[in-house]
Order: structure tokens, then C-alpha cells, then sequence
């Protein structure tokens, strides 16, 4: 239930504290005292979009506060500990702050939180129905969403939804993967050509460069030979450097005993001598391995001709990365082969979610089947109330083509006010006054099914007048009883009806016009009722006829 509502710097608004009780309160006031400024502050704290302009000129911000009891409503609990929010069970202040700068922050018992946090709370907590909500009548997600409502179909429905946004997500996997396999298949060929092609080549790492150092040795084979045959033959063929090393080693050591290093010096030649020696034998080992073979040299040329042509092919440096490249092509291979399996993997898990979905679908269109009669009783009833003596309601309910994110039915309520006409959709037939009279009973219907504290009608009894107004009063009244009724209303048969009465006015007297507003006593509210039978001045019998009214 609100207890109060605190409005700061609104429009016309400078501040304004309402205190409000149980039943049904409503509020008058001439057409442009700010009755529709007061809704405007209170959509803040339903979450509706901010708008700086509506800060009251020369204020650095505007706040709305709202106080709500909730100690009857023990199924908010979870809200609060699902989003960690201080909650003593009993009540609850929404806040809502928005600065000249168009920054918006809100509130929930003094912790900051998100709009979507604040909307979640305060669409438990309240409702209001303005004028053009009457065009929701003709918006056929509306009338189903009122059946679902009336029959208790909200846990139902969150089980079709959970089981609808998987189908979705697996139809949706399964056209991305038929549309990847497309698109796969006809890249195939080619990748299989070019991954064949790598791996003919028997790519081997590290031989790029052992078949480069070979071909540079096959090259040179002829040049290397005949050089280490030269040096062979400097070292030990006619007059070889060994020989006549070894005849100075000889002449040395004839005098070697003499010098002061001799022994040394014939030590360091006998050194050289064997080193020599040593080489010379090395080399002529060497020329074993440098034979001429121009048909090996053919073959290592013509595979390094194959891997630069490779490499160049499919913008590589190394063999090293002609093998990654061969190993992906061989994964992407594996994937489009894999397609097939995948595939069918997929369409079995989707036509299994399907059944299911069908199944919760199926459960939905029962239930609605079941209670269509109630909702059909209801409304006749209701509206036989409010002046409807010829009504004929049916809710008409028709299997729609494929899943929706409200299951597989398609509702409509028909409607006929008048005898000499076929049952036809609301919103092709009804009239203004209908339209109200029609949303009234729904508004009260769908109250006595739900856990909503408070309601706010803003003139909901336009294009309605007489005995009709004094009916919607009734049922107003009625609904008050299990909740929280508050109505805007310029009817004196409404009016007269509220346990509580509020008076919106203007005040022109100041620098500046003000929007103010004040619960009326006994004797104020025969005055207002009068003045909206009569006009400004109240007459005698218009007097007698509040009276009247308000004593009924």
C-alpha cells in the first residue's frame, strides 16, 4: 500500500507530501491543476525515462519519494534477498533523484540501485492505468496476458518461456551450423587439393636447410677436390713441404745441443712436421666425400625448387610453417566432415526441446481453455453492472501458426453491447464509454488475482456520465476493499464514493504558479462534490444532490 508520496521540484511542484490510507481515495481538481504533474512524479518511481526539463526552473535537482507498507506482502522477500536490500518486512521507501544536469539515480530503502531493479519492485506495488492504456484493449499480447493472469498461469508460462528461449537458441544453432556447412562444402575441394598437395610433399622439419648446405657442397664438389688434391700433393708429393720439413728437422738437430733454445725449437718443428702430417692425411680423406654427382645434385635442386614453390604458394618462410599450415588444413577438413554428425546431434537435441515446448505449450492452451468461461462469467457480470444490459463477452481462442513467447494461441475478446449485433474484437466495436466501462471490469477482475497492493486510475470514467459513473464507483469501491484503490476523476457519482478526498489546485498568487494539493474534511467535500455537479458556485440543489451522493 503507499503510504505517502514526497514530490520536490516537479514541474509546478515545489513540495508537496501526500499521506495516504487503506480503500479508495480520490483526487479532483479543475482540468490543468497538475493532477496529471502528480501521476508524472510518481511514473518516476515506477522506473519511466527522466527528463531534466521537468526539474522545476532554478532547482539543481528534483526527488519523488514513495513509502510503502508491505508487511501484508511476505513473497517480496526474495526480491530483496536476491538483490541484497535491506527489507524489515514492514516497509519500503522507493526514491528517485533526477539533476539539472539530467543525471538520474534511485533508491531503495537508502541503497542505490539500477532502473531495471527499480521496476522490477514497483510493478509489484503498483499500478497505474492513465487514458491511453484503454488502447491496450486492442492489443491482442494484452488480452492474453489478462487470461494468463485470471487463470494463474504465471509459473506455467515461465516454464514455457525457459523451454521457448532454448528452441530458439537451438534453432538458431542449428541454422548457423547448416549455413556454416554450406558454406564449408564448397571450399572442400579446394582445401582437400591443397592439403593433399602438402602432404604428397612429405614435408620434413629442419630439411630445407640440410638439402640448401648439400646443394652448396655438390656445387663446389669439383672446386673443393682438385684444391685438397693440390694441397696433398704441396704436402707430400716431388720436393713436398713434409719432406724438406723433414730435412730441417735433420739440420737442426745436428746443432740443436749448441743453442740456447735448440731443444725447444726442435720440439716446435717436430710439432709442425706432425701437424702437417696430420692435415695432409685429413685432406686426402676429404676428397672421398666431394665426388661429382650431377644426378643427386638434380634431385636436391628440384626439391628446394618444390618447397620455395610451396612456400610462395601459401605465403610462408619455412618449411616449419608449410607444416602448420598443412595440419590446419587437415583440421578444417575434419570440421566440414564432422558437419553430418554434428548436425544430427543438433536436430536430435532440437526435436527433443521441441516436445517439450509442445508439451508446456499444450499445458498452457489448456489451462486457457479451462478458464476462458470464468473470465467470460466475470465480464458479463461486471458489465451488466456498469449499464450493459445486452452484453455477450467470449474470449476466442485460436491455435497460432508456430511457437510464440506466449505459446501456441492466438486470443481475442469479442464483444456485442447490442442485440442486433455479431460478437466482434473490442476494438472494432466498442465504443469510447465501452472501452472504459470494459477496462474497469478487467482492472477489477485481474485485482482480485493478483497480489497488487495499489492501483491508480487517471480518469478512467471518460466519456462516462449518470447512473454509468455511479456504477463504476460501485466496483471501484469493491476493488478497495482487497487493495489500494486511487482514482482521478471530474465525476461527483466517483468522487462521492472515496473514503478519502484529495483537492489538486493551482496558485497564481505568488512569483510563481504552483501546483499544490490537500486532503478535503467533511464539509470541503460537499462543497468540491457540489461544484462538479453544478459549476464553480454550488447551488442549493446541487448541494442536496452531494448530499445525496455521498450519503449513498
Amino acid at each position: 500500500m503507499l503510504k505517502s508520496l514526497f514530490i520536490s521540484n516537479y514541474a509546478l511542484i515545489t513540495s508537496l507530501d501526500i499521506r495516504l490510507g487503506q480503500g479508495f481515495t480520490v483526487l479532483t481538481g479543475e482540468t490543468g491543476a497538475g493532477k496529471s504533474i502528480i501521476l508524472g512524479a510518481l511514473s518516476l518511481i515506477l522506473g519511466q525515462r527522466a527528463d531534466s526539463k521537468a526539474i522545476k526552473s532554478n532547482a539543481d535537482k528534483c526527488v519523488v519519494e514513495a513509502s510503502f507498507d508491505i508487511s501484508g506482502y511476505r513473497h517480496l522477500t526474495v526480491f530483496f534477498d536476491e538483490n541484497e536490500l535491506d527489507n524489515d518486512g514492514k516497509s519500503c521507501i522507493i526514491r528517485r533523484e533526477l539533476s539539472a544536469t539530467g543525471k538520474s539515480r534511485a533508491f531503495i530503502n537508502d541503497t542505490p540501485v539500477s532502473l531495471v531493479q527499480l521496476r522490477e519492485l514497483s510493478n509489484r506495488l503498483l499500478d497505474i492505468h492513465s487514458q491511453h492504456e484503454n488502447l491496450l484493449l486492442s492489443n491482442a499480447a494484452y488480452q492474453l496476458e489478462v487470461l494468463d493472469t485470471v487463470v494463474h498461469n504465471q509459473s506455467l508460462l515461465q516454464e514455457y518461456r525457459r523451454e521457448y528461449t532454448t528452441w530458439r537458441t537451438l534453432t538458431r544453432r542449428l541454422e548457423l551450423l547448416r549455413d556454416e556447412a554450406a558454406h564449408a562444402s564448397a571450399e572442400y575441394d579446394f582445401l582437400q587439393f591443397q592439403y593433399r598437395q602438402l602432404q604428397e610433399a612429405r614435408l620434413l622439419e629442419g630439411e630445407q636447410e640440410e638439402l640448401e648446405a648439400e646443394a652448396d657442397k655438390l656445387q663446389h664438389a669439383g672446386d673443393i677436390r682438385t684444391t685438397l688434391h693440390q694441397l696433398v700433393e704441396l704436402l707430400d708429393g716431388d720436393s713436398s713441404v713434409l719432406q724438406q720439413l723433414k730435412e730441417a728437422q735433420a739440420l737442426l738437430g745436428r746443432v740443436s745441443v749448441y743453442l740456447p733454445e735448440g731443444k725447444l725449437q726442435a720440439e716446435r718443428m717436430q710439432s709442425a712436421y706432425i701437424e702437417l702430417k696430420e692435415l695432409k692425411v685429413e685432406w686426402d680423406s676429404l676428397q672421398q666425400d666431394y665426388e661429382l654427382d650431377p644426378q643427386r645434385l638434380e634431385w636436391v635442386q628440384n626439391r628446394l625448387s618444390d618447397l620455395y614453390t610451396l612456400q610462395h604458394k601459401f605465403k610462408v618462410a619455412t618449411v616449419g610453417e608449410l607444416i602448420v599450415k598443412r595440419e590446419e588444413f587437415a583440421g578444417q577438413l575434419h570440421t566440414i566432415e564432422s558437419f553430418d554428425e554434428r548436425i544430427a546431434e543438433a536436430v536430435k537435441e532440437l526435436d527433443e526441446c521441441r516436445t517439450r515446448l509442445e508439451t508446456k505449450a499444450k499445458e498452457l492452451t489448456a489451462s486457457r481453455q479451462a478458464g476462458r468461461g470464468q473470465i467470460e462469467k466475470t465480464m458479463v457480470e461486471q458489465l451488466l453492472q456498469l449499464g450493459m444490459p445486452n452484453i455477450r463477452f467470449k474470449t476466442d481462442i485460436q491455435p497460432t501458426s508456430d511457437f510464440t513467447p506466449y505459446g501456441c494461441d492466438a486470443v481475442r475478446f469479442l464483444f456485442s453491447a447490442n442485440k442486433n449485433r455479431e460478437l466482434q474484437p473490442v476494438q472494432e466495436i466498442a465504443s469510447g464509454g465501452e472501452i472504459a466501462r470494459l477496462m474497469l471490469s478487467i482492472k477489477a477482475m485481474i485485482a482480485e488475482k493478483s497480489d497488487l497492493p495499489t492501483i491508480i486510475f487517471d480518469e478512467i470514467d471518460t466519456g462516462i456520465s449518470g447512473e454509468i459513473a455511479h456504477r463504476m464507483g460501485s466496483i471501484m469501491q469493491q476493488m478497495s476493499r482487497s487493495m489500494q484503490v486511487i482514482t482521478i476523476t471530474h465525476l461527483p457519482q466517483i468522487a462521492a464514493k472515496g473514503q478519502a478526498h484529495f483537492k489538486v489546485y493551482k496558485d497564481d498568487s505568488g512569483k510563481q504558479t504552483e501546483t499544490f494539493i490537500r486532503e478535503l474534511k467533511s464539509d470541503e467535500r460537499l462543497l468540491e462534490i457540489a461544484s462538479m455537479i453544478s459549476g464553480d458556485s454550488a447551488s442549493e440543489a446541487a448541494l442536496q444532490n452531494a448530499r445525496e451522493l455521498m450519503g449513498n
